[in-house]
């Protein structure tokens, strides 16, 4: 059981690491080396040798190994980001940067996204050290950066160029699961991510006739963007149910007493009320339009319009994504990605996931563990590279009210110091016996 010291420096830490601006605005301007720096030397007071490494000065990457009890088991992977999204001061109660502890809540930019898990981290290293405990299997601890924009500084450049220290490594858990979800009835859900849908960015590009603004133009590359824009935003994406979704229905779906079969799945998502936000993002793909560019001027018809749109899909979906842009888009707009990453799938019925929803359970009885697919990405879908199954494993007990999916890159992003103690000691307990 973690001690009192570990409960104190989980508070501490998060304060701290929040305190440190990692910023990640994309283009290479964050640096994450303050906050590497600090998460290595709190792993070196604990005795352990953590390497830093970087692709590019300053991004800033830390990992270290901890030597379990079985050597013939399988390392396991724990890994946590320390850039955050931008954040607005202005917007916020606090200042985002201020890792201000007000009446026992943690207020900052990465109070849950994730540098929460990051201080996790680091308590329960710490706590082994000072008791003398040590897991059962390998692990590799890593905290990387870049993970907000596109990895290559961060778990893509370590997967890359340095696969030799996650050697052995089978699983890895990292961001977002084991959280409370209070579905309003009484009910305390906790998902634990076992897949995420595949991340494709877009950029559309249109040509056409460059002409003047008051003449008749029908090859005019921003009216032919905006119909593809608009054909991609209206399109519904058909049901597509990837085995950790259809998993994620049927425990939620016993869980209710729901006995509408998983023929009919529209049906069953309104009947589990707000429950079913746990996976309505994820039993389809999606296109949204994010960002539009064209023109100079209001009267000059540019020659050439430019849009950005972020898609995600299915694990087994992509070559049904591509086909369906392709017809979206049209024959005069171009259609390439941006950015593209692997959609990701784990077991459910495994006993990392079982020893998971045991962890979870010794610490909340009342709580019901449900598997879940994010409907984003993580850094889970970089180790992948390695062969390493991901899993989203982070918990938190929070309060009802408390809207942990919402402050994702939310204003007054928080987190109490109570939901931290109760993550420390699920971790302990899961991390222990893994």
């Amino acid at each position: 059981m973690a001690d009192e010291q570990a409960l104190d420096e989980v508070v501490r830490f998060t304060s701290d690491l929040i305190r440190i601006d990692t910023t990640n605005r994309g283009g290479g301007d964050c640096q994450e080396r303050p906050a590497a720096e600090y998460a290595a030397a709190r792993l070196a007071e604990a005795g352990l040798e953590p390497t830093l490494l970087e692709r590019t000065r300053g991004r800033t990457n830390v990992v270290a190994r901890i030597e379990g009890t079985d050597p013939s088991a399988d390392a396991l992977l724990v890994h946590g980001h320390l850039d955050v999204v931008p954040a607005a001061a202005g917007d916020w109660s606090v200042h985002p940067f201020s890792g201000e502890i007000r009446d026992g809540v943690v207020w900052g930019r990465g109070a849950v996204d994730m540098k929460n898990m990051d201080a996790m981290i680091l308590a329960v290293v710490r706590h082994w050290a000072r008791s003398g405990a040590r897991p059962r299997r390998d692990l590799v601890i890593a905290f990387t950066a870049d993970e907000e924009a596109s990895a290559e500084d961060g778990s893509g450049f370590l997967a890359d160029r340095h696969p030799g220290l996650f050697e052995g490594c089978t699983e890895g858990v990292g961001e977002s699961g084991a959280f409370t979800f209070h579905d309003g009835t009484g009910r305390r859900i906790y998902p634990i991510a076992a897949g995420e849908r595949g991340t494709a960015w877009l950029k559309l590009t249109a040509r056409g006739r460059a002409g003047h603004g008051s003449k008749v133009n029908r090859s005019n590359a921003v009216t032919r963007l905006a119909a593809a824009v608009a054909r991609i935003g209206a399109h519904e994406w058909p049901l597509r149910l990837t085995p950790t979704v259809r998993a994620a229905l049927t425990e939620l779906a016993a869980l209710y007493g729901i006995e509408t079969g998983l023929d009919d799945v529209d049906s069953l998502l309104k009947k589990l009320g707000p429950a079913a936000a746990l996976v309505e993002p994820t039993v389809r793909g999606s296109a949204n339009p994010t960002m539009l560019s064209a023109g100079y001027k209001v009267n000059v018809i540019p020659g050439e319009a430019v849009a950005y749109v972020d898609g995600r899909y299915l694990p087994g979906g992509e070559d049904e994504f591509r086909a369906t842009l392709d017809a979206l888009v049209g024959p005069d707009v171009d259609w390439e990605f941006h950015h593209r990453e692997v959609a990701l799938q784990a077991p459910v019925d495994s006993p990392t996931f079982a020893r998971m929803r045991a962890a979870v359970e010794e610490f909340e009885p009342g709580g019901h563990v449900v598997p879940y697919c994010m409907s984003g990405g993580t850094d889970a879908k970089q180790f992948s590279r390695l062969g390493i199954t991901g899993y989203g494993f982070a918990p938190l007990k929070l309060p009802e009210g408390f809207d942990y999916q919402a402050l994702f890159h939310g204003v007054d992003e928080r987190v109490p110091a109570e939901a931290l103690h109760f993550g420390v000691r699920v971790l302990d307990r899961f991390l222990r016996t893994a």
